[in-house]
């Protein structure tokens, strides 16, 4: 018996709406399945199958992302908008999302990141993130990118990825790795390349494999400007002159490189008449010509010749002051330095360069107004970045002229100190008789881990010897060996001798100088004879001052310490026998000088201006010091003559 299914009045009905999505969900089940390829390749293609159209840079999602002002959070919207829309994917919008990721320096590991999920990366987009990396002085990591990622992911480069590679090449100084990249160069056919050939000439001649270069630039005829001037750049910096030159007469053209490029090479090997042969030569001259011989004839100390083409130059920058400066400060003319760059400031801003050698002149001539008015440039200047020479050269300043509270806050406040920066501020502690300081200064310098080097180990002895301290003295002497393998020098032997003098240890002193490995020089004898004279111990005086004598006979210093030693003990007779000596060798003693800087007490205009009662105070000490001298002078002779009668 069948039995049929009547609804009841009690069923919910179907509302329209249910109805319809029932009908619907029937629809789409009687639909035939989606196929994974085509049965027929003249069929159509379904809309969702159909390749994305090509994109443009006119597409408005990548002129927002032109448009990205470096903020992440807009580039992340972006961003989003390219993965949803799906053009990602593509070569262009991929490039310029990595490009702009780049342009930030701390965006490059989220650039690798994106470079990941691409599908098929390409050439461009790998090149750009490897020059962010060398662009930041991190090529290692630009070399390892292209090894792990664009090798891997087999990006076949284009003829910008293998100059980028040879300059990280060198940068590290890797030959290995130049080879490497030199033998995917062949691998890839890019060996005829100009930009390719001229950074493996460059690479292989900074790595010192000038034959390797020169045979990358013989595998072709076709070399422009730039491949010549590299070979002759090349045979220069490894010091093939002579090769460089017939390179050079070879040269189908020469720019104002080529020219420098020789000068240099003529230069570095103190060939300054060929130099300035090449110069006179040159059709046209450049800034760097110029510099390049007056920094030649400074190497020389031919200060004349510089100085003449110093004043020669049409026009003149930053660099040709500092030669100038530096060249009056390696020859000691301070006065001359400080007078130049009342010049410069005229002509051109100066530069951390400038600042360290007028710093160096003010420390040997007391500059200290100069010197802070220097200090308060570096402040008030936000161009001047103080790194730690300019720094250095600051607290010692301030150490040489006995502000050593100033010298300490210039330290305290250096972010990184070399052991130059140490090594001042003990010898500045130690020469105005804080050797306390001086030496907990050294302690300090031991904990901070810096490693003290021979000149250390100079001003903490000299420190102890300026202030008695034996035992100190012995315990760091001994130190410098025992713990640091430094071996002694002269000069720390000097300020020994010099130490155990001034506590009247003479004999020690002595003991010391015979005892030294190396031959004892001048200025030790000299120290254990001016000991001699403090302590009056004339019978060691002679023995020393016959030594010095021998060393140097023509050194006037020897027979004036010894005359003074007799004098003080009352043997004129011996006296005169030291002057009749000096008067047969032709030895006479320069007039002695102190020079005063009026300016010390103010600026230049305070003292031209409103400073007459300093001046005053000046110029009456130095009238009571020339009266003092006098009288002296009139006491010495009415002895002297009254010697002479009485023989």
């Amino acid at each position: 018996m069948g039995v049929r299914f009547r609804p009841s009045n009690s069923a919910v009905r179907i509302s329209s709406l249910s109805l319809e999505k029932f009908l619907k969900s029937r629809r789409n089940l009687a639909r035939a399945p989606p196929k994974l390829w085509s049965d027929h390749a003249h069929e159509p293609l379904e809309e969702e199958d159909r390749p994305l159209p090509v994109l443009k840079l006119s597409h408005p999602i990548l002129r927002t992302l032109e448009s990205c002002s470096g903020s992440m959070k807009e580039f992340n919207q972006i961003h989003t908008q390219l993965l949803v829309s799906g053009l990602l994917q593509q070569p262009l919008a991929a490039g310029r999302a990595v490009k702009t990721l780049c342009s930030s320096p701390d965006s490059g590991q989220q650039a690798v990141l994106l470079f990941e999920g691409l599908e098929e990366p390409d050439a461009f987009i790998c090149n750009t993130i490897m020059r962010h990396f060398v662009n930041l002085n991190d090529p290692c990591t630009a070399l390892g990118f292209y090894y792990q990622h664009m090798v891997h992911k087999c990006v076949p480069p284009n003829h910008y990825t293998f100059p980028l590679l040879v300059k990280v090449c060198s940068e590290i100084g890797s030959i290995r790795e130049g080879e490497k990249i030199h033998a995917r160069v062949l691998k890839f056919g890019f060996e005829l390349d100009l930009f390719v050939r001229n950074s493996l000439i460059h690479m292989y001649s900074v790595c010192g494999k000038i034959g390797d270069a020169r045979a990358v630039f013989d595998v072709c005829s076709i070399s422009d400007l730039v491949t010549w001037n590299s070979m002759i750049d090349g045979y220069v910096k490894n010091g093939e002159i002579g090769a460089a030159r017939e390179l050079f007469e070879e040269m189908p053209e020469r720019d104002l490189f080529s020219w420098n490029s020789m000068i240099f090479g003529y230069i570095g090997n103190g060939d300054m008449q060929a130099a300035e042969a090449l110069f006179n030569k040159m059709p046209f001259r450049d800034i760097v010509s110029w510099n390049s011989m007056i920094d030649g004839y400074v190497q020389i100390r031919n200060v004349k010749v510089a100085c003449e083409l110093f004043n020669l130059m049409p026009y003149r920058n930053v660099v040709s002051w500092n030669i100038m400066l530096a060249l009056y400060v390696r020859i000691k003319d301070y006065d001359e330095c400080l007078f130049m760059f009342d010049r410069m400031i005229g002509e051109t801003m100066p530069n951390e360069a400038t600042l360290v050698s007028v710093l160096t002149a003010c420390a040997h001539l007391g500059r200290f107004d100069l010197g802070k008015w220097v200090h308060s440039y570096i402040v008030n200047n936000r161009v001047i970045e103080p790194d730690v020479l300019l720094s250095t050269a600051l607290l010692t300043m301030y150490a040489k002229c006995g502000a050593m509270d100033l010298a300490r806050d210039v330290f305290d406040k250096m972010p990184n100190r070399s052991v130059v920066s140490w090594n001042s501020m003990i010898m500045g502690y130690g020469m105005h008789g804080q050797a306390d300081k001086a030496l907990e200064m050294f302690l300090d310098m031991e904990k901070r881990g810096a490693m003290p080097n021979d000149a250390t180990f100079v001003s903490v002895l000299s420190a102890c010897a300026h202030s008695g301290m034996v035992l100190e003295g012995w315990w760091y002497f001994a130190l410098m060996r025992r713990v640091y393998k430094i071996e002694p020098k002269v000069e720390h032997y000097g300020c020994m001798v010099d130490l155990l003098g001034r506590a009247g240890l003479m004999k020690d002193s002595e003991e010391l100088i015979r005892k030294m490995p190396m031959e004892g020089g001048t200025a030790l004898w000299g120290a254990l004879l001016s000991a001699c004279r403090t302590h009056s111990n004339s019978e060691l005086a002679e023995i020393v001052a016959k030594r010095l004598i021998e060393l140097d006979p023509r050194d006037i210093g020897a027979y004036l310490l010894l005359s003074n030693i007799y004098a003080a003990e009352g043997k004129w007779d011996d006296v005169e026998i030291v002057r009749q000596t000096m008067k047969g060798r032709g030895l006479t003693k320069n007039t002695g000088f102190s020079q005063v800087h009026i300016e010390e007490f103010g600026t230049r205009s305070f003292v031209e201006n409103a400073s007459i009662h300093r001046k005053s105070m000046m110029y009456s000490i130095l009238s009571d010091m020339a009266a003092h001298i006098k009288l002296s002078c009139r006491d010495y002779e009415e002895v002297e003559n009254l010697t002479v009668s009485c023989s």
